[in-house]
């Protein structure tokens, strides 16, 4: 008899449905067709079926005898040698096939895979990437790669795909024709109607066209929820980043854990993942979405339950856990308004750290002297010396180069006086402490003391992110901290940035010609469960109409989708942008959300940071320039320096748009 893995492989065969040239062109290639590509490059949006095909792709490679590596970009950790030895036997071990699906979660690897990985691939290996972005124009255009790579935009079905789908399923012939236009070719939403029919969610009335399909979709497919513990279930895999077992017996200990995950497991948009299951991202926004208008108090409860368990981890987890634990903590703050001050979400320019090795003093150095002068330069060597481990180093992915570092010093009381006569900064934060609550022996206090990021100093950014969460996590963990405080130098713009998070402690040290904020919150008055329940509490403020029916990110990624197929009238037509709800209102979508993503760009300008992205934003997409290096010559800019301010103007558009999506234009 075949394994439950081949049986497994034959049905998702049988059940599989057009890509017949993707098919075509990877069985080529697994057969060693000199003519055949090496890269396999697939993008599309969510529900567009990457993982169907990828998962198929996978079945053919195994068939053909390959050895098959599968990674999903949602657990690849920012370390370019964590992917590299993940992915180890692509290297060495002729023929093997590797497989990465969700790659817009890791695209920051991007540069990185073209220049330094897959050059170095062993002989007759095969790499298939699937995402939500396309690649760089950079490696579609290079003649080097001209006949090493294929890139697929997946399409949606056409009718007569859709159809063979539909009847498959058995969904009734009177009821196909309005699950197409409900479904649009969208293969997901057709799925979940195939799964929602086969199991007798097939009354007509769930299938009238509605502005929300797979809100629609996902209430016809789930029906009633058998118990309120299947609906809790429901709160914990929305907003949990995955969902074990062992999460939901911890979050709901009162219900059988290993029933409700048998029940989420077999959702069909559920993913099995090696961390847990994981809603399709689509699902989960619509879930998240529907729980939090439907039952807002119960949403609340569950994050909150949720946050402290993650705290228990947080305490109890190895070294080698601990980031990965914070990642999932802070996940659920991911649309949180306090925090959305603070920090970016973003993975442009995705850094990672390390930590500080006696090669790097010389550049922390240099970089402290280039932003904040030759006096913190000093203070710099000073603590390196003192503690070195409290420093991290951070590089770019993609070339490995050094660009910033930051500081969490760990002091205990009574102070060093040797540290309050070297560190105004450090003096200032104890002489807070005295004047307020004083620090008792044995207790100590954390305090990022540097932030330097030369490109981007100190400017909300993914170094901040990353030094912020591990503060956080530090704090956790730690045993007899009394205070944490965080050193800006534009303290003004800061003070509005970390209300509700952090205190102004009123002191302006001096150190060389600049002087510094100083920021704090007590953890003996305001433990770290109670400061994490307020922003809990923060990220359910009622909005115009009810929640986004899409998470920031979706959302983001919607509004780049909108500007890349600008000139494209027939693409455009069809971007995920014309769903959000700004465009709800819109009597003539197409050219009403034009005017309005051109207005959004010009009204750039009054912003003092605006002006150069508007002028990059414009050159970019709405001025015909063919790639964006033509942008840059047309602006008279060097391409990196072009690039900055079309990253800077893509922040702020989708930021301005983003509020105009919670709370409509009149707040602008």
């Amino acid at each position: 008899m075949a394994s439950v893995g081949a049986r497994l492989s034959s049905a998702r065969v049988r059940a599989f449905i057009g890509r017949d040239e993707e098919l075509g062109y990877f069985g080529k290639a697994l057969a060693d067709d000199p003519q055949a590509p090496f890269a396999f490059y697939l993008f599309g949006p969510g529900g567009i079926g990457k993982s169907t095909l990828l998962r198929r792709l996978a079945d053919d490679a195994r068939a053909a005898g390959r050895l098959l590596i599968e990674l999903d970009g949602r657990f690849v950790s920012r370390d370019p040698a964590d992917f590299e030895r993940a992915a180890g036997p692509f290297l060495d071990v002729p023929g093997t096939v590797l497989v990465v699906d969700s790659f817009e979660h890791c695209q920051w690897l991007e540069s990185w895979l073209w220049q330094h990985f897959l050059p170095r691939a062993a002989e007759d290996t095969l790499v298939v990437l699937a995402g939500r972005l396309a690649p760089q124009p950079q490696w579609t255009a290079d003649p080097a790669w001209a006949g090493l790579l294929h890139v697929t935009e997946l399409q949606p079905f056409s009718e007569e795909q859709a159809r063979s789908l539909l009847a498959a399923a058995q969904i009734r012939p009177e009821l196909r024709d309005r699950v197409l236009r409900f479904a649009a070719g969208n293969p997901l939403a057709l799925s979940l109607a195939a799964a929602a029919g086969s199991t007798g969610c097939s009354r007509e009335e769930i299938w009238a066209p509605s502005a929300d399909v797979l809100r629609t979709l996902l209430a016809g497919l789930i029906g009633e929820v058998p118990t309120a513990a299947h609906r809790r279930a429901l709160e914990v895999a929305a907003q949990a980043h995955s969902t074990s077992e062992e999460l939901l017996d911890a979050v709901l200990p009162e219900h059988d854990a290993h029933l409700l995950f048998s029940w989420l497991r077999d959702l069909p948009f559920m993913e099995s993942t090696h961390r847990g299951l994981h809603p399709h991202d689509a699902a989960r926004e619509t879930l998240a979405a529907d729980l939090r208008w439907r039952a807002p108090n119960a949403f609340v409860t569950m994050r909150e339950r949720l946050a402290d368990e993650y705290l228990r981890l947080l305490r109890e987890a190895p070294e080698e856990r601990v980031w990965t634990v914070t990642d999932e903590l802070f996940y659920l703050f991911r649309e949180g308004k306090t925090l959305a001050r603070l920090r970016t979400w973003s993975r442009e320019d995705e850094v990672h750290d390390r930590p500080l090795q006696p090669e790097d003093l010389d550049v922390i150095l240099r970089m402290t002297e280039e932003t904040e002068g030759a006096a913190s330069a000093e203070l710099v060597r000073y603590w390196a010396q003192r503690q070195p481990q409290a420093f991290s180093v951070y590089r770019l992915v993609s070339t490995g180069r050094t660009v910033a570092f930051t500081a969490r010093l760990a002091l205990p009381a009574p102070p060093d006086p040797q540290d309050l006569d070297t560190d105004p900064v450090v003096a200032a934060a104890w002489e807070y402490t005295n004047a307020t609550e004083p620090v008792r022996p044995g207790e100590h206090i954390g305090i990022s003391r540097f932030s330097v990021y030369p490109e981007r100093y100190q400017v909300p950014s993914r170094v901040i992110d990353l030094s912020s969460s591990r503060a956080q996590a530090e704090s956790a963990r730690a045993r007899g901290r009394a205070y944490g405080f965080a050193v800006f130098r534009d303290a003004e713009t800061w003070a509005e940035r970390v209300k509700g998070t952090l205190g102004d402690t009123g002191a302006r040290p001096r150190v060389g010609d600049h002087t510094y904020g100083l920021f704090s919150v007590d953890w003996r008055r305001e433990p770290v469960e109670t400061w994490l329940h307020r922003f809990i509490s923060a990220t359910e403020v009622p909005v115009r109409s009810g929640p986004s029916p899409v998470s920031r990110t979706a959302f983001d990624q919607a509004v780049r989708e909108a500007l890349t197929h600008w000139r494209d009238a027939g693409t455009f037509a069809a971007c995920a942008l014309l769903r959000a709800r700004l465009a709800a209102d819109f009597r003539e979508p197409v050219e009403e959300l034009r005017t309005l993503l051109r207005q959004a760009v010009d009204d750039l300008a009054h912003d003092p940071r605006g002006a150069r992205a508007r002028e990059a934003l414009t050159a970019g997409y709405f001025s015909g320039a063919p790639t964006q290096e033509a942008a840059a010559r047309r602006l008279g800019l060097p391409y990196g320096t072009y690039r900055r301010h079309l990253r800077l103007g893509l922040d702020l558009l989708c930021e301005a748009l983003w509020q105009q999506e919670l709370h409509g234009p009149q707040q602008q």
